[in-house]
């Protein structure tokens, strides 16, 4: 279970390490086999590979006719990349999924349970207020009744 925000650093080359809380449990989960891949909001997704592999294929299971189904096709598989944490516990951002999340030196690093998202952190501000900013935030109706 991956959860917290962190707020972390990209080196030079594009590296990012991953905190060790993180890294362990990767490493147990997936020996440090992951996917990185866009996501629509401008952030991108890292996966464990044994978690990512259902949902590629319930992706690709989609008609490649329909247009709403071939964008996601494209976006999620076609930016997908395989990434492997090093010795020293970091993995590589290509530069691809560095300029589509607009990642530069400072990045967020964010739990979601099964995966993670990673953040400029100029646009996970943005989002903070968007999110801060919805007075009457309203629930999805799966959560009607749901409270804190």
């Amino acid at each position: 279970m991956f959860r917290g925000a962190t707020s972390l650093n990209l080196d030079a080359k594009g590296r990012l390490g991953v905190p060790s809380k993180h890294r362990d449990a990767l490493l147990s989960q997936c020996a440090g086999h992951l996917v990185l891949t866009a996501h629509p909001h401008r952030c991108l997704l890292l996966y464990p590979q044994p978690a990512w592999e259902p949902i590629q294929s319930k992706i690709m299971s989609l008609s490649s006719f329909d247009p709403q189904s071939s964008k996601m096709q494209r976006l999620l598989v076609g930016y997908a990349e395989d990434v492997e944490l090093d010795g020293a516990g970091r993995m590589l951002v290509s530069s691809v999924l560095r300029e589509f999340a607009a990642l530069e030196k400072q990045v967020m690093l964010v739990g979601q349970g099964s995966h993670f998202e990673l953040w400029s952190m100029e646009n996970w501000r943005k989002q903070l207020e968007q999110v801060m900013a919805d007075e009457e935030m309203a629930l999805p109706s799966e959560l009607e009744g749901f409270s804190l």
